[in-house]
């Protein structure tokens, strides 16, 4: 945690409100492998980091909700009777605040500030550690009574509400959920996971942020949701199957493609690959074959970039290039896709050599600056006390 930052966002809260506020933590988060199938009931691996955004917020006796975003420098002031979709930042916190009037939660006026050290767009889910931050918030004071579950789906709806970005259950459940040096496995359809231990003797795991930004909301992101929900009905009619994560061989899917367009036959292709994938990276950790899993985050991003189309040229090359070094066992696009962070396993004796190597690299192709993170577990969101962590 950032301790210095969050005494930050309480410091600005102070100089625009009056009450002393509760001050919350939610996090970003990376995720291993299973991309893109979070939305198609697949397993995927994700784990909360130690970045994220910090709140202080605070009730207000009145019927008046007021934000301010420290990151903007920006203030929304709205009676809480006209909660309605407005635009940029203030979907992703005003549609939460909707959640909770939809659900006929006792909520009323409160005053909040909030910031973070999580670049937007970067594929860390900015937005979802938004969400979720100010869903446990207002849960928390008051006293609502929803379970972390309760609160991932709800976060969820609010995605697909306001800001219209049509997401599945990952970036959310792993947010609320999450747990220092573990990783969750978590199942996309029954909504549960597990913890496995993520034993990252000797390496490191490194972000590097292409600085490319995507903007799902364009429809994108929908665009390849609405493909798979094209082509599976037809497997479900030609397997008998009741969802993606019930066929057996990915290539079973083939047998069907003239049925179906080029690229809703790719993506299928793809959900099924990602899916067994997955659970075959789950193994791996469990034997601690680092190595092998690496191997399974290339394959992963092979077919996001020619079966899922949702890599680009900057991506890519950040990922050939981590491959041509013996001390990145692993490397992908990581989140949406259309620009933000690859994700890759480094030695930690090499990193900064490789951060310095790859970054200067990309400017010499792309001429843009890459950004460098590198991001360690941590736990889910939650209420932050500064007085115990200074």
């Amino acid at each position: 945690m950032n301790v210095e930052l969050a005494a930050k966002i309480k410091g600005i809260f102070s100089e625009h409100f009056s009450a002393a506020p509760d001050l919350y933590f939610s996090p970003g988060r990376i995720n291993l492998i299973g991309e893109h199938i979070d939305y198609n009931d697949g397993f995927v691996m994700p784990a909360a980091i130690d970045k994220g955004i910090y709140y202080a917020i605070a009730k207000n006796q009145s019927h008046e909700v007021n934000f301010y975003a420290a990151d903007y420098k920006e203030k929304l002031c709205v009676n809480i009777g006209n909660i309605k979709k407005a635009a940029g930042w203030e979907n992703y916190v005003l549609s939460v605040v909707n959640e909770f009037l939809v659900l006929n939660k006792p909520i009323s006026g409160f005053d909040c500030a909030f910031g973070g050290d999580i670049p937007v767009g970067s594929g860390m889910s900015s937005s979802a550690a938004v969400e979720c931050g100010l869903a446990f918030a207002l849960n928390d004071i008051f006293n609502c009574g929803l379970t972390r579950t309760a609160l991932a789906l709800l976060c969820q709806r609010a995605e697909h509400n306001y800001p219209n970005v049509k997401c599945g259950i990952m970036d959310m459940y792993a947010g609320l959920n999450g747990k220092k040096d573990h990783v969750l496995f978590l199942d996309c359809k029954n909504i549960s996971h597990e913890y496995f231990p993520l034993q990252l003797k000797g390496y490191k795991i490194v972000l590097i942020n292409s600085k490319v930004h995507h903007s799902l909301a364009s429809g994108e992101y929908n665009i390849r949701r609405q493909r798979c929900e094209e082509g599976l009905p037809i497997l479900k009619k030609e397997l008998n199957i009741s969802s993606f994560r019930d066929i057996k061989k990915p290539e079973d899917v083939a047998l069907h493609k003239n049925k179906m367009t080029t690229e809703v036959y790719n993506c299928c292709r793809y959900v099924v690959d990602e899916i067994a994938r997955t659970k075959k990276g789950a193994s791996m950790l469990q034997k601690n074959d680092l190595a092998a899993f690496g191997k399974l985050m290339y394959e992963t991003h092979k077919g996001l970039s020619e079966l899922y189309d949702v890599s680009c040229a900057e991506l890519d090359f950040l990922v050939t290039y981590a491959g041509a070094d013996r001390n990145v066992i692993g490397a992908r696009l990581m989140g949406g896709g259309f620009g933000g962070c690859t994700i890759n396993i480094v030695k930690e004796t090499a990193v900064t050599d490789f951060v310095e190597q790859v970054t200067a690299a990309y400017n010499k192709q792309f001429n843009i600056l890459a950004g460098a993170y590198i991001v360690e577990t941590g736990d889910g969101t939650g209420r932050i006390n500064l007085l115990l962590t200074e």
